[in-house]
């Protein structure tokens, strides 16, 4: 795969001691990128990283900026939104890339993970991929209540009682309260 926004940096520049590393998207890049997350437009995307390197692998803790338009899932209206997103990851060598590597375990609250090949890590990717997680998945804009109910749709207070059996479900799921 050939990333929209590569922005490669080379494990040998990466020591104990925290590095910064700034990077931000070209208009091209931009336009790739939301071509690749059904965006409307990115108007803006830069994310600022620190890097150490750990027994590991490579720490890096930073912050995203975007500006970018969704469509609202309900109409297609265009849907300003900005992400402003605070991110920490681990990278690790690819599994099999490095037969002496023991493996490693991450507790549930550790970061998140992200593997490389070579001897480069792609910045670039690992911002695109945070901005991706951090995007609301179903935006809806002003029009898209009116929009679902001109269809036929009604809301879940409209619809009346849950049956028995999604009542249940709805407490065993612990979203009964």
């Amino acid at each position: 795969m050939n990333p929209e926004f590569p922005r490669p940096h080379r494990l040998d520049q990466i020591g104990p001691a925290e590095s910064k590393v700034a990077v931000e998207a070209s208009p091209d890049e931009r336009a790739a990128l939301a071509r690749r997350f059904d965006l409307i437009a990115i108007d803006s995307l830069s994310a600022r990283f620190m890097l150490r390197r750990d027994a590991a692998g490579v720490l890096a803790h930073g912050h995203l900026s975007a500006a970018v338009i969704q469509a609202c899932s309900i109409t297609g209206d265009p849907l300003p939104a900005v992400v402003e997103e605070d991110f920490a990851i681990r990278f690790l060598p690819e599994p099999g890339e490095d037969d002496s590597q023991d493996e490693v375990e991450l507790a549930e609250e550790d970061l998140d993970t992200v593997f490389y090949t070579g001897a480069a890590l792609d910045l670039g990717e690992a911002a695109a991929e945070t901005l991706a997680l951090a995007l609301d998945p179903f935006p809806r804009g002003p029009n898209a209540a009116a929009a679902l109910r001109e269809a036929g749709v009604v809301s879940e207070e409209a619809a009346g009682p849950p049956s028995p059996l999604a009542a249940a479900l709805k407490d065993k799921l612990g979203k009964g309260k």
